[in-house]
């Protein structure tokens, strides 16, 4: 028998009384397990190997996963903490043991969530009670989670409890992939062939230029090519959702009369906050909040509008206005940020600074990136797109407001919006829009929105209304698609076979 020089290897290799894995062959063999799957696939239809198919999981951890297990979960640091600190008799301000036990960031929210989850105290008024009167639900020296890592990064996942492993998975601790794992044994054929003896018959798999300019393509033997055998998965190119969305919501506004906005990325805190009647004090000015750039402060701003707007800050607008009476300077207003909202273009826009004087109406909107010091969490990322708007008109209110809105999202079959009165120093009267997530039925905040005050409009020299909103893409994404975490369609986590295998929505 006379088979090619792979098959023939691969026969040597493998064995009948013993399985081994396509991956243990490939490597003995020094092959690609592309092409051993192949030959082994070959070789299954003549009937001289069988090919044994399973799924096997794979479960390692995150880089978050690994930072746990050598530090310990945030929990039982917390827990460690309070004892150390005599929470077991009297209460320790919760500022006090966060500190001591060195949680920064997002750990702060996870150690105080999973601390009570787990049964090890309780947290009443800022003051954290550590639970050994009847002992914590788990045994802080046992936890069965950080054994479980353990066993993960050793290669023991195998002997984990699944139900650990998922509360592991959903705590973004470790990632479990499975792949098909195929395996071979000789059949009793196959041992027959072996004993009778098998040649390696030169074979071809394409033809080339030299064998047909020289005249050998006449002598060699082309190998058969089998049909049914597993061809390397190649994923195409394609749009991503998040974008192809950007892109119908740009053609929706445009088919509803607005023309789009471009601008910096990186602006004066003047153009993000001060033009907005945000206080120079106010705290989500801070850097807790917001991205503040190490760069030289921006000059260029044009200095009567400067004026006018620290006016509106200091002593208000009109008879009856009211300022901040709170520190403002214009070193603080040229001071460059990475912008929080869209809200800047609209701000350069309406001052005349980006086009010119506009006469009302107008109509414009945007749909860019914009950055937040948030906490990453389902619905919250670093970076997201907003989707900024505004329209310029005598005499607008809530109902043109409203009715914007419902126009807009009928358009992505969503009917359901319900708005709820809400605070904003820009704006009054002001809504939020929340929808209904189409899976868990869930209420989720989709937008802000309201109606310009007269502090913003006036030094900007705007006589008429503008109603103006910011809504979030990746949360319409959510309502249009059933999506429940948008890490899953953004970012360095997201989820590419959900990307590749999601149905566009038209």
């Amino acid at each position: 028998m006379r088979l090619p020089e792979t098959q023939v290897a691969l026969l040597e290799t493998a064995s009948a009384t013993e399985t081994k894995t396509v991956a243990q062959l490939a490597e003995e063999l020094g092959e690609d397990p592309t092409a051993v799957t192949r030959a082994a696939f070959e070789l299954e239809d003549a009937g001289l190997l069988a090919v044994d198919e399973h799924v096997a999981e794979d479960v390692h951890l995150t880089d978050e996963g690994e930072t746990y297990r050598e530090d310990g979960l945030p929990e039982l640091r917390l827990y460690e903490a309070a004892i150390d600190a005599g929470a077991d008799d009297d209460p320790v301000p919760m500022g006090e043991l966060i500190g001591a036990a060195g949680l920064e960031g997002p750990e702060v929210d996870i150690a105080l969530s999973n601390f009570a989850r787990k049964g090890l105290g309780r947290i009443d008024s800022g003051e954290v009670i550590a639970d050994t009167t009847e002992g914590p639900d788990v045994d802080p020296d046992a936890d069965p989670e950080t054994e479980a890592l353990e066993a993960i990064a050793s290669g023991n996942a195998g002997y984990t409890d699944p139900g650990i492993l998922d509360r592991l998975e959903t705590r973004g601790l470790i990632e479990r992939t499975e792949t098909t794992v195929r395996s071979v044994t000789l059949t009793d054929e196959g041992v027959t062939a072996m004993m009778e003896g098998v040649e390696v018959a030169e074979t071809v798999g394409a033809v080339t230029p030299e064998l047909l300019t020289s005249g050998e393509w006449e002598e060699v033997e082309f190998t058969e090519y089998n049909v049914e055998a597993d061809a390397e998965t190649v994923h195409g190119g394609k749009e991503h959702i998040l974008r192809q969305t950007a892109n119908r919501v740009k053609d929706v506004l445009v088919g509803m009369g607005f023309q789009e906005m471009e601008g910096p990325h990186a602006d004066a805190e003047f153009w993000i906050n001060d033009c907005l009647f945000m206080p120079q004090d106010h705290p989500a000015r801070t850097h807790w909040d917001q991205f503040g750039l190490d760069v030289p402060p921006m000059e260029d701003l044009p200095e009567d509008l400067l004026e006018r707007v620290e006016s509106a800050h200091r002593d208000g607008v009109g008879p009856d206005g009211d300022g901040y009476h709170s520190p403002w300077t214009t070193d603080v207003a040229r001071q460059v940020d990475l912008r929080g909202h869209t809200t800047s273009l609209s701000m350069r826009y309406l001052s005349g600074e980006q086009v010119g004087d506009l006469e009302p109406p107008q109509r414009y909107f945007s749909v860019e990136k914009v950055y937040r010091n948030d906490t990453l969490d389902p619905t919250h990322l670093l970076e997201f797109f907003q989707i900024e708007g505004w329209v310029m008109a005598e005499d607008l209110s809530v109902r043109d407001l409203m009715g914007t809105f419902t126009e807009f999202y009928e358009q992505f079959g969503i009917t359901d919006i319900e708005f709820k009165p809400h605070y904003n120093p820009y704006t009054e009267p002001s809504f939020e829009l929340f929808g209904k997530h189409p899976e868990t039925g869930e209420l989720i905040e989709i937008g802000n929105s309201g109606i310009f005050r007269e502090e913003v409009l006036s030094p900007l020299g705007v006589e008429c209304d503008v109603m103006a909103w910011g809504l979030a893409l990746e949360r319409l994404l959510m309502l249009m698609y059933g999506f429940e975490d948008i890490r899953d369609v953004h970012g360095t986590l997201c989820d590419l076979e959900l990307l590749r295998n999601v149905e566009v929505v038209h």
